[in-house]
């Protein structure tokens, strides 16, 4: 059962589509337009390039001359008793202006950029998936980027980093919470090649993308009033571009997987609305000691298996999968303890969820957990573009 709770429904990574079809309506018709005009357009942000030199704990803070970015986090949790949940916390940025253009000592009713967030809370046990997305100005203070310690907050949603590395995420509402302290046991991960990450053929149509593929989670959640002390494994995603997508994408698959063996797997296949795959997909292979393994598109099969179809928005989503990667010897196969993990956005809607995988790598068993997002299966996106 997937629940919607707070003022508005909505989750995942669809941000400009999000925008486009839910944010600039209300913002119009609360007369908050004319506060925004003039707009700036695609030309006036920085593209990603190839030749991104990564600096940490800098590149953990926001990067505003670019137009998009989000902090992105997910994991797998359990209590002594083995009571498992799936979480998600992600804190966005979305540029209405580039910095060039921000004058100080502006009204704070001009704003430069805008502030929301997701957070889905996955219980196992009851097979309830819940959902919640808030939205703020951050005229005044409550909500913002880079400041105090703070990488991002909006409202009483935050996710910190404290100077010893740990990240403190927090977020809450009346029904669930989190409350989580996140350390990295393995380096940063830097995807794609020569500091991008490639999404379609083209000048800019990439991001600056790394991740934090093992983070050791500790804390506690809060469902319906009753706490759960928990602890397993994150993964940090932090990405940062101006024009990603080209026109023909229709969406993609992405899954993040934490193997037992102590490797990880990213992939991201990115689907074209004629029916093919864009030979701009990707992902890395990590290495238990950390090294970073490139993967192209041809490095690797997604072959869909069992389907679920929504009895909200009709969509059919593929959630199990065949995954191969035969220069590795890895063959697994996915699937997901809670098949209702459907976020629905305005007219749109997409999937994404805890999953668990198992099979072989180089002729020995192995399993995994990670998480799964699906994308343009009830319709075709629009944005991240020019």
């Amino acid at each position: 059962m997937a629940t919607t709770e707070g003022s508005i429904a909505g989750g995942g990574v669809l941000l400009f589509f999000w925008l486009t079809h839910r944010l600039l309506p209300g913002l119009i018709v609360a007369g908050f337009l004319a506060l925004f005009a003039p707009l700036a357009t695609a030309a006036d942000w920085r593209v990603s390039q190839p030749g991104w030199t990564y600096v940490f704990p800098q590149d953990h803070g926001p990067h505003p001359e670019f137009k998009t970015e989000w902090w992105y986090f997910t994991g797998t949790l359990s209590d002594a008793g083995g009571r498992r949940f799936g979480y998600q916390l992600t804190l966005f940025r979305q540029g209405l202006r580039p910095p060039a253009e921000r004058l100080s000592g502006a009204s704070r009713f001009v704003i430069g950029d805008v502030k929301f967030g997701h957070f889905a809370l996955s219980d196992v046990a009851s097979q309830r998936f819940t959902f919640q997305e808030k939205l703020s100005r951050g005229a005044f203070g409550e909500a913002g980027f880079g400041a105090d310690g703070r990488l991002a907050w909006l409202e009483d949603w935050s996710i910190e980093l404290a100077a010893d590395g740990q990240f403190h995420l927090r977020a809450q509402n009346d029904q669930k919470s989190i409350d989580l302290i996140l350390t990295s046991v393995k380096p940063w991960a830097v995807h794609g090649v020569d500091g991008i990450s490639r999404k379609a053929a083209g000048d800019g149509h990439a991001s600056h993308y790394y991740s934090g593929t093992r983070m050791r989670s500790e804390g506690r959640v809060m469902v319906d009033g009753q706490g759960f002390a928990v602890h397993g494994e994150s993964w940090f995603d932090h990405e940062w571009a101006t024009n990603q997508l080209a026109p023909g994408q229709s969406g993609w698959n992405w899954f993040s997987l934490l193997l037992d063996d102590g490797s990880e797997l990213m992939i991201y296949q990115m689907r074209l609305s004629n029916g093919g795959i864009d030979a701009a997909s990707s992902g890395s292979f990590i290495a238990p000691d950390g090294r970073v393994q490139h993967l192209k598109g041809s490095d690797f099969e997604l072959q869909p298996m069992t389907v679920w179809t929504s009895s909200r928005s009709g969509a059919k989503y593929p959630v199990s999968w065949q995954i191969r990667v035969p220069s590795l010897g890895l063959d697994l196969e996915t699937s997901t303890p809670l098949r209702d993990q459907e976020l629905v956005v305005g007219p749109g809607a997409y999937w994404e969820g805890l999953v668990d995988a198992k099979g072989m790598r180089k002729e020995r068993p192995v399993a995994a957990h990670g998480y799964m997002e699906l994308t343009g299966y009830a319709g075709p996106l629009q944005g991240l573009s020019k």
